[in-house]
């Protein structure tokens, strides 16, 4: 762990950081670890998205989440953990959960199962529900946090509520800056978008999210189809209608280019626009993801109003993608 940790320091270089931002690392572990202790929020680094992170069991400490973010209280946090024992200390596990879990963590893979009677995730983090979204994050640096923790971690992504997610520590400090007590740089993050979120609450597990691990690869494991949600019941992040909006309109499945509009390509499909960006020019969903939100804060940037969103295939990542455009583009 340690090793992983220094190679994470070294390859963030020597950029600057201000007084509440660190290069991912030992020293920053130990900061974090103290922060948090003591009822502080920490920029996390992950796999997917960056985290806002706060001690799961203390409400004071994750209102201060709901209060920076300006989430509404009724939407769940994800509980993130170290280990498959650290989350069955806090949630019931069948025996679909624990084949994900055993199969897919670390990762980017948020499980909802039920809560046991003696849950120590405190209330306001699982917005009243007996249930919640538990995860085994990929980053050496936040795993390290949260084993000297020894406590679960709420962490949703690091953004205002509804808006873009971050994927540098760059966009955390623009959006959030010094409401947070801590941001660790850790570099962007390698998948890009939001972790898979899948309930195994009984009967056929059912996929809430789409996101970093895919649909094809849940059902190989399960050996069974997956369920899409029977109602719009909030039970997990990430399933509000409208969600990860950039400032600008997005037009989707745009065969055209209008007048005026900037362009978010996928292979190539479109040309011109006053700001054209490619996600993959070679058609690679997997670089398409990682680059999403990235290349939706460039746009916000440049100060466009209007997108021309090329069509994305919806197997594999492409239905992750797909779901945060639909959200994104969504009435506000």
């Amino acid at each position: 762990m340690v090793a992983e940790l220094a190679s994470e320091m070294a390859a963030q270089g020597e950029r600057g950081h201000s007084l509440n931002r660190m290069n991912a690392g030992p020293e920053a572990v130990e900061r974090a670890v103290e922060i948090l202790r003591s009822g502080g929020l920490v920029a996390l680094p992950t796999e997917t998205v960056y985290g806002l992170g706060a001690d799961a069991t203390s409400s004071e400490a994750v209102a201060k989440i709901f209060a920076i973010k300006g989430r509404p209280s009724f939407n769940p946090l994800i509980a993130h953990v170290a280990d498959i024992v650290a989350a069955e200390r806090i949630g019931v596990f069948d025996k679909y959960a624990l084949t994900l879990a055993r199969s897919f963590w670390p990762g980017p893979m948020t499980i909802v199962v039920p809560i046991r009677p003696d849950c120590p995730v405190c209330e306001l983090a699982r917005a009243g529900l007996d249930t919640i979204g538990l995860r085994v994050p990929a980053n050496a640096t936040t795993l390290a946090i949260l084993e000297q923790l020894d406590r679960p971690v709420a962490a949703p992504s690091a953004n205002s509520s509804g808006r873009l997610s971050p994927t540098t520590a760059d966009h955390v400090a623009d959006d959030l800056g010094s409401g947070v007590d801590l941001i660790i740089d850790g570099g962007a993050s390698r998948i890009g978008v939001e972790s898979t979120i899948i309930a195994c609450l009984g009967g056929t597990p059912v996929v809430l999210r789409p996101g970093g691990t895919q649909r094809e690869e849940l059902e190989v494991i399960l050996d069974t189809e997956l369920a899409d949600p029977a109602d719009d019941k909030v039970i997990a992040p990430g399933m509000l209608t409208s969600h990860y909006a950039p400032h600008a309109r997005l037009r989707l499945n745009a065969t055209d280019v209008k007048p005026g509009e900037a362009v978010l390509d996928f292979g190539g499909q479109l040309s011109g626009g006053v700001v054209h960006i490619d996600l993959s020019p070679d058609g690679f969903l997997e670089e398409a993801a990682a680059n999403l939100f990235a290349s939706l804060h460039q746009l916000d940037a440049a100060a466009v109003d209007q997108v021309a969103v090329a069509p994305i295939p919806n197997d594999g990542l492409g239905e992750a993608i797909n779901d945060r455009l639909r959200r994104a583009a969504a009435p506000r």
